[in-house]
């Protein structure tokens, strides 16, 4: 009966889904079809005013480093070699009004907001000891992330989600002869718990490892050495980041990962050796 019951409210919801592709395939083959129940536009308009929120509070607090911060200057040199590479997977991100960011907090932790909006806490930077390379890394993981549109389709996911059990617990009531009350736990809770394990925790797996292999490329592209990957995630690894229950996690563990960049390095090697020998761009003074 539970099965039934989600499986039908599922495909009520997937059938409202736009199927869209997001990026180009690139070198390592970002295929994959996306559902998306909400516009590129409407996520965009709400990621800028959630950076814009941040930004004014992390200055207001005396977080956010100025723009000649060396740190900030070396984030943003690093970006300023990514973010030409990006046209790869969608040439439109060269339109993107891009933001690079840096935030005094021990995290370890980073991100690029739909639309290019970058932030780099320090911790991360600082605590694992980053080289420029594995910056670059981070960067191109989260850069993918904006680019694929991870963010929109979480919340297509969300918002379909939703929809289902609101659909599932209408079908209750139907086959239950109007006895809702009965199953209202059942409806609420289990169909919550199996569209989290069914659907909604292996997607964003899948979102994780599309990141780590097209940010992989771009920083190969920009000319850093694809094998940071790996270093990066061993020293996230001591860090205890990654480790757990692989299942119920929303990111692979990182043997899983550093395996997977492994695989993919042979790819993205031969971008990296024809970059790496080009002319770097200077520095603008206005980057931001």
């Amino acid at each position: 009966m539970k099965r039934l019951i989600l499986s039908l409210a599922m495909a009520s919801m997937l059938t409202a889904c736009q199927q869209v592709s997001t990026t180009h395939a690139g070198a390592v083959g970002a295929t994959r079809k996306q559902s998306m129940l909400l516009s590129s536009q409407q996520v965009d308009q709400m990621s800028a005013a959630s950076y814009a929120e941040t930004i004014k509070k992390s200055a207001s607090q005396g977080k956010l480093l100025a723009s000649n911060d060396p740190t900030v200057r070396r984030v943003r040199d690093i970006a300023q070699r990514l973010i030409p590479q990006t046209a790869v997977f969608r040439p439109d991100a060269l339109q993107w009004q891009w933001e690079v960011n840096v935030e005094k907090s021990p995290e370890l932790n980073a991100y690029c907001m739909s639309g290019g909006k970058i932030m780099f806490y320090t911790g991360i930077i600082e605590r694992l000891k980053l080289t420029d390379d594995e910056i670059a890394q981070i960067m191109g993981h989260e850069i993918a992330h904006a680019l694929r549109e991870h963010g929109r389709e979480k919340m297509s996911e969300e918002y379909g989600k939703s929809i289902a059990l609101q659909g599932g617990m209408q079908l209750f009531s139907i086959v239950t002869g109007g006895k809702y009350d009965a199953y209202q736990d059942l409806a609420g809770s289990g169909l919550n718990t199996l569209v989290d394990v069914s659907y909604s925790l292996p997607n964003s797996r899948t979102n994780e490892s599309e990141a780590d292999a097209m940010g992989l490329e771009l920083a190969a592209r920009a000319g850093f050495q694809p094998n940071a990957a790996v270093s990066l995630w061993q020293k996230m690894a001591a860090q205890g980041t990654g480790k757990g229950l692989e299942f119920m996690s929303t990111h692979p563990s990182s043997n899983t990962r550093i395996a997977e960049l492994q695989a993919k390095i042979p790819v993205v090697m031969p971008l990296y050796e024809a970059a790496k020998n080009k002319p770097k761009p200077k520095p603008k003074k206005n980057a931001s």
